[in-house]
């Protein structure tokens, strides 16, 4: 046969057998079956390279797509939400008169799409761009945002894509992963102290072996929190460095256990240590001592200083909500996965703990002595949360798979106070990025299709230590402090793939 008879033949031949593994999703490939001819001796490697070289051609238009050749793979992934959420708050003093509310209403949208895959060599990669440039939230606002300037009718004013992800990964061996650039969260851990859509900046080193029934795993992260160059200091050419020049980063030491009991029974607990450098020589905002107590606008203490704008540790005459001095946190997450009758369970908790916590409550007395009813609250340095989730398909509430037909109804009861973490990394929707705050939360997802999720969200919180403010900010109702009572409803329909 000669050699063009020979191609069309076997380009036939690919052809129809990709045609006939379509209803399966095209498992097979082109790329596979010249693989297979290779290995039986049917082609030679030059010629499965050069029909692999052809089948990049369209046939209509002659326009060639060439992928480098240290891309092995492309994934294409992502989802499109749309959401209908209500948030109010009840805040300001605790008289009855001078209590006042404030609420969102809103209909929204979150699109997240990216490519990830393997390189050669053992390296891998990922890119995500998404919508709202929040690094607490991925939401845009249909209508747009904000009041003034008006921004209706259909505007587009706050929309647009920003980078999400974007790492570079390299696994040598089974038990050795590293990566650095803007990388998926790397922790075993829970919404109470990392928000879900934080995507960290910096390196991240993973390990992890099996010994008999226990997977032992331990995740390394150096995280630069925040970079201020440049700075106002000259101490590279011998000068003293400035105010700006001490970026701060943050690090974070976990080690952790999954220990496999039964094919359905497992357990999993992880402890993490955080801590952060370079906090700069600033008295404002992240470097300056977290006070935490109600904004100096009258929505706050009646024996508030008429005026705060003096005061250490403040921001814009407001008293410090985001400072992460005498941050030294010990987080215990844990889980246990288990059968309850025919349907998958899992009870979970996470504890947290600021070793540095009474330090932290009196640099926020010392910076703002006014604002305090009682002097330096402490002891106020500890948070915890517990809950379930039920289903035949758990982890659908939060990141799952969809497959048509499954649920997951989860829920669970949380309490932070008000110096035991960071408030600049809490959830923004359960309980609005707040500290000295408690209440539950409960969800309920179903599969529509293999593609289609529908979710109800609802969280309920109210202010635990009535002489403290709730600290921490979040632009989606940005003045409320302290917050006394607090709600959410969220309906979620998420196209995912």
């Amino acid at each position: 046969m000669n050699p063009k008879m020979k191609t069309a033949v076997i380009l036939a031949g690919a052809a129809a057998a990709l045609t006939l593994a379509a209803p399966v999703k095209a498992q097979v490939t082109a790329d596979a079956l010249l693989d297979k001819l290779v290995q039986r001796g049917i082609l030679s490697t030059n010629e499965a390279a050069g029909l692999k070289d052809e089948s990049l051609t369209n046939n209509a238009g002659g326009t060639k797509f060439k992928v480098s050749n240290a891309i092995k793979s492309m994934e294409l992934f992502g989802d499109l939400r749309f959401r209908y959420e209500y948030r109010g708050a009840q805040f300001g003093p605790e008289t009855t008169r001078a209590r006042s509310y404030d609420a969102a209403d809103r209909w929204r949208y979150a699109l997240r799409i990216g490519v990830r895959g393997d390189l050669t060599d053992d390296f891998y990669y990922g890119l995500r761009l998404e919508t709202s440039p929040n690094e607490r939230s991925t939401w845009d606002t249909l209508g747009g945002t904000g009041t003034s300037p008006y921004y209706g009718p259909f505007s587009k004013s706050s929309y647009g894509l920003n980078i999400g992800l974007a790492y570079l990964g390299w696994r040598p061996a089974s038990w050795l992963d590293v990566s650095i650039g803007r990388v998926p969260q790397p922790l075993f851990t829970t919404p109470m102290v990392w928000d879900s859509d934080y995507t960290p900046e910096g390196a991240v080193e993973k390990l992890k072996f099996t010994v008999g029934r226990a997977d032992l795993f331990a995740t390394m992260g150096q995280f630069v929190y925040e970079d201020v160059s440049p700075g106002t200091g000259n101490a590279i050419f011998g000068g003293s460095p400035g105010p700006g020049d001490n970026n701060a980063y943050m690090m974070e030491w976990q080690a952790g256990v999954n220990y496999n009991f039964s094919k359905d029974v497992t357990a999993k607990i992880a402890p993490v240590l955080y801590n952060y450098a370079g906090h700069g020589n600033s008295s404002t905002g992240l470097y300056g001592p977290f006070v935490g107590q109600g904004e100096p606008n009258g929505l706050q203490f009646t024996n508030l200083a008429a005026s705060s704008s003096s005061l250490p540790g403040t921001v814009s005459g407001s008293y410090n909500q985001t400072g992460i001095n005498n941050l030294f946190v010990l987080e215990l997450p844990a889980e246990v996965n288990f059968k309850l009758g025919s349907l998958d369970a899992k009870a979970f908790g996470d504890f947290g703990l600021n070793l540095e916590g009474d330090q932290r409550a009196w640099a926020a007395y010392n910076a703002a002595p006014a604002a305090f009813h009682a002097g330096a609250q402490l002891g106020q340095d500890k948070a915890y949360q517990f809950g379930m989730a039920v289903g035949n398909n758990i982890g659908l509430t939060g990141s799952s798979t969809p497959k048509k037909g499954t649920w997951e109804a989860r829920a669970y009861w949380q309490h932070v106070e008000q110096f035991a973490l960071d408030p600049n990394l809490l959830d923004s929707d359960f309980f609005e990025g707040r500290g000295n705050m408690e209440g539950l939360y409960a969800a309920l997802a179903y599969s529509i299709s293999d593609a289609i999720i529908a979710t109800v969200r609802y969280g309920w919180a109210e202010r635990i230590d009535k002489n403290l403010g709730t600290g921490g900010y979040n632009a989606d109702l940005p003045l409320p402090n302290p917050v006394n009572k607090y709600q959410i409803v969220q309906v979620d329909v998420t196209w995912k793939f």
